[in-house]
């Protein structure tokens, strides 16, 4: 009897154990938010004193999260802004959606970086703080592309 008990809770243990193993692989889609940052880039800016950025913000938790600042050391604010029917709009923050993105890309949602401090050259990186709702903050080094760079993803 006591050697059934041992193996019961040998058996119980390991099916604990791989249970949770297999959750932390597959994602809990009620867990928090997971977030991370692709295809970051500024093109070389054309004014002096203002420069566009564009990245893709990807989630992949359960919980929604909210994208509510962005600064850097290479300008005075940087403000958030989408663009409908080509009129832009300054937006205090963006969503996060769970299981999904938020892009930033050239024509659409985009950062702007005003009251540049120095002028950002192709071939240089620019650093960025994320800070959201919900989540720490993200710290991105956006690399500076040509003036007319367009990533092969489309944004």
């Amino acid at each position: 009897m006591r050697r059934r008990a041992v193996l019961g809770a040998g058996a119980l243990t390991g099916a604990l154990a791989l249970a949770g193993c297999s959750g932390a692989d597959s994602g809990d889609a009620s867990g928090p938010a997971r977030l991370s940052v692709s295809g970051a880039y500024m093109p070389q800016p054309v004014s002096a004193d203002m420069a566009a950025g564009f990245l893709t913000i990807t989630n992949k938790g359960g919980t929604r999260d909210e994208l509510t600042a962005v600064t850097s050391d290479v300008a005075g604010r940087v403000t958030l802004h989408s663009t409908t029917g080509g009129a832009m709009t300054e937006k205090s923050s963006f969503a996060v959606p769970a299981h999904g993105r938020l892009v930033f890309a050239s024509g659409g949602n985009h950062l702007m970086f005003e009251r540049l401090k120095r002028a950002p050259k192709q071939g240089q990186t620019v650093s960025v703080k994320l800070t959201f709702a919900e989540s720490g903050p993200l710290t991105v080094e956006m690399p500076v592309r040509s003036a007319t760079y367009h990533p092969p993803t489309g944004h």
